[in-house]
């Protein structure tokens, strides 16, 4: 790809920077350093995003991601993700993209990749579930939680009074909520006083999923000491299973692309009362003998016997 083609690519379909600072997208509650993580965070994003935009071939992309400083690299795959969903969306002739990055340095990221294909969705809500049936049966939900972060962090007013996209149905709604959950961690600025009475105000049937997604950013994406995860599991009550739950896929996602984090460790063991490791083991070890054909998707069955394994270990008060 010439230099000259790249910028157009560039021009017509570059994000701006702005669009991930904490005021233009009127986020709430984060202290300094919290604000600073969250807008690392979205640059992270933006610039694997824009690296896929300019990149000819995987090789060369995969070629620039490793650059990304380690502890941000999982979001900086997320944002590559996008573009080359997007670019697959774009040119059905050519539509191997994403399959291509996935069977390369996309692997070890697979949990950011879904994600990143579900921004896409978010922006464009048709032929996503033709497009499903190509993904891991297991991992494709995840597109449709990166559609409910994607909402919940550029729309949140939107959402706020209960809806949801009427384009969805039956667990895509809530693999929706799942990820719309996670964007809240980053609405609400980490602030576990917001994040609580925020998810309050939404139907009781839907607050599970939320937990689990905030679970998942707290321990992915958060920066917040122990004395503040303490009260997020405490301020998640009965749903401190799914929260943990969250908090475990977020240490195999980090696991697996080999970006654990001491700060990891310090979530899991608030949340999820094991190390990284351990939270880590337990999603594996949830996925034997998963039966492929049940009245519930694999995923959702996985998500419960994680959930099922932390409800019996943690006792209130026990951390």
């Amino acid at each position: 790809m010439n230099s000259g083609f790249a910028n157009l690519r560039r021009s017509l379909l570059g994000l701006s920077p702005e669009a991930v600072k904490f005021d233009r997208r009127g986020f709430r509650g984060a202290t300094g350093e919290m604000r600073e993580r969250i807008e690392s965070i979205g640059r992270a994003f933006l610039g694997g995003y824009h690296c896929a935009l300019g990149s000819a071939t995987c090789d060369e992309l995969e070629a620039q991601l490793p650059g990304v400083e380690l502890e941000l690299r999982g979001f900086a795959f997320e944002g590559a993700a996008m573009s080359l969903a997007l670019l697959d969306f774009l040119t059905p002739w050519h539509r191997d993209r994403v399959a291509k990055f996935l069977n390369g340095a996309g692997h070890s990221h697979a949990y950011m990749v879904h994600v990143g294909i579900g921004w896409v969705w978010a922006r464009m809500p048709f032929g996503f579930r033709r497009w499903q049936r190509q993904l891991d049966p297991l991992l494709g939900w995840l597109a449709f939680d990166g559609w409910g972060f994607h909402e919940g962090f550029f729309n949140f007013r939107k959402y706020a009074a209960g809806q949801r996209p009427k384009k969805l149905r039956g667990y895509e709604l809530r693999a929706f909520d799942q990820g719309f959950g996670r964007s809240l961690w980053f609405i609400n600025g980490g602030n576990v006083g917001l994040i609580s009475k925020t998810i309050s105000s939404l139907s009781p049937t839907r607050q599970a999923d939320l937990w689990s997604g905030i679970g998942l950013a707290a321990t992915c994406a958060g920066r917040v000491n122990e004395t503040e995860l303490r009260q997020l599991r405490e301020a998640a009550g009965e749903f401190s299973p799914q929260l943990a739950q969250g908090s475990a896929f977020a240490a195999k996602a980090r696991q697996r692309a080999g970006n654990l984090t001491d700060y990891t460790g310090r979530a899991t063991k608030m949340l999820c009362g094991v190390s990284a490791d351990e939270a880590a083991r337990v999603t594996d070890d949830a996925l034997e003998h998963l039966p492929a054909e049940a009245e519930q998707p694999a995923y959702e069955l996985w998500r419960q016997r994680i959930q099922n394994h932390f409800a019996r270990i943690l006792e209130p008060q026990e951390i």
